[in-house]
């Protein structure tokens, strides 16, 4: 009986994992998309309701990038944000969200000290944090790493163009590749992540033009942000498209909402209600009791 029940468990957890593995994205289905010349749609996430949002929206690939140390963790940059604090965010995504390819960020100081630090740390986003890719930030100086971790079996999106992690040595957020050397260095690359065995590239912040000749010397999907629309396919920040702060966005980002604007008015209408004690409506939103439990209550109050 023992043995037949855990047969029976065992396909059932196969049944359920095979649907799992049939309905989220793989490198495989962004490679179709590649090659049908699809757009390829990413947008960030840092928890299961931004997470359940793209995945409603069927987003291609979510990114838990590292911009959450600004976005949800108040930090004025991202080099602050620790390994430990991406397995925590990019597990929350994944319960969130089940159809979008699932990528985390590499967090600054978590690859750059060894290719053993860097595949140690890549497994633990795959295996604590259910990611199914890593993003490194660089391109010729990190392909040897890049290398190693595809060879131990993680999958890696590539991120050339403007770095934020370094922003603190390039001397700010600004347009890259503008110059013949600066151009011919992302070429480069480019190129390098490509033979190294990254499965897409982020380019950010480069002319536009720049961002074709990119997409046209490599033949994996590249995905632009603030890189025009020759390329593969667009990422933007979740917190940016749905207008969440309240700060003048980056040239290259569209808004599709006022989000900060429609939720502080909310506020400001519920704080205003409760103040003046029209909420909650009695009737409205309230429950009611049976009139005898109540009076039996009164009872036991009064002895």
């Amino acid at each position: 009986m023992l043995r037949i029940c855990i047969r029976k468990f065992s396909g059932a957890s196969r049944l359920f994992s095979a649907q799992i593995f049939k309905t989220r994205k793989t490198v495989r289905t962004l490679k179709e998309l590649y090659e049908q010349k699809t757009p390829i749609s990413v947008v960030t996430a840092w928890d299961a309701i931004t997470g359940n949002i793209a995945n409603q929206a069927e987003v291609d690939i979510v990114l838990v990038g590292d911009s959450l140390a600004m976005v949800a963790l108040g930090h004025k940059d991202t080099i602050a944000l620790e390994l430990d604090d991406m397995v925590h965010h990019v597990k929350a995504v994944s319960r969130g969200n089940m159809t979008s390819f699932l990528v985390a960020d590499l967090p600054f100081g978590s690859f750059e000290e060894s290719e053993a630090q860097a595949v140690q740390s890549s497994i633990k986003l795959m295996k604590k944090g259910m990611a199914q890719a890593v993003k490194i930030e660089g391109g010729v100086e990190i392909a040897p790493t890049i290398k190693r971790i595809v060879k131990a079996g993680v999958p890696v999106m590539g991120h050339v163009g403007l770095s934020p992690q370094k922003h603190n040595l390039v001397g700010g957020f600004s347009l890259q590749g503008s110059t013949y050397d600066s151009a011919v260095q992302i070429i480069e690359d480019c190129i390098a992540l490509e033979k190294a065995g990254v499965f897409a590239i982020v380019i950010e912040c480069v002319p536009n033009k720049l961002a074709q000749i990119l997409t046209d010397s490599v033949s994996i999907p590249t995905i632009g942000i603030g890189a025009g629309n020759a390329v593969s396919g667009q990422v933007l920040v979740t917190s940016d498209i749905l207008g969440m702060e309240d700060r003048k966005p980056a040239k290259f980002v569209k808004r599709y909402m006022d989000f900060y604007g429609s939720a502080m008015r909310a506020l400001e209408s519920y704080n205003k209600d409760v103040k003046s004690g029209s909420y909650p409506d009695s009737n409205e939103h309230g429950y009611k009791i049976n009139s005898q439990v109540l009076a039996k209550i009164r009872e036991y109050l009064a002895k």
